[in-house]
């Protein structure tokens, strides 16, 4: 049996401001943003590439907005990335290099934690 994750629910404060700095700062693809109640509207981003999306929205059972940390996407360039979102008017760090892979961090407007990942060459 396959055990797929394909959903990350991300909190945030201002949803339109989010689905902004996703769609046109990160590059995310906007899926689906519907407005089903006028209490519950459901927004699905995905990065690029990737079989697993991000939920943000109002009205749905959630953590504080700004809570998540950790949230990583592994690029093939992670400098050629940091370039990308650096010229989008993104707030990233400079290149790290550790042990398990070189990475670039960023925060969303609410201060979700997010890193990018290249992988090392463990061949």
């Amino acid at each position: 049996m396959n055990w797929k994750l394909e959903l990350v629910s991300v909190p945030v404060s201002d949803v339109d401001r989010a689905k902004q700095f996703y769609t046109e700062k990160i590059g995310f693809n906007a899926d689906h943003d519907h407005q089903v109640t006028d209490e519950l509207r459901f927004v699905q981003l995905t990065p690029p590439g990737s079989a697993c999306s991000i939920a943000i929205g109002s009205g749905m059972p959630q953590a504080e907005p700004g809570s998540v940390r950790g949230l990583q996407i592994v690029v093939a360039d992670v400098a050629a990335a940091r370039e990308e979102l650096a010229g989008r008017g993104v707030e990233v760090s400079e290149v790290q290099e550790f042990p398990w892979g070189t990475f670039v961090f960023f925060a969303d407007p609410d201060g979700n934690g997010w890193a990018l990942q290249q992988l090392p060459d463990w061949r």
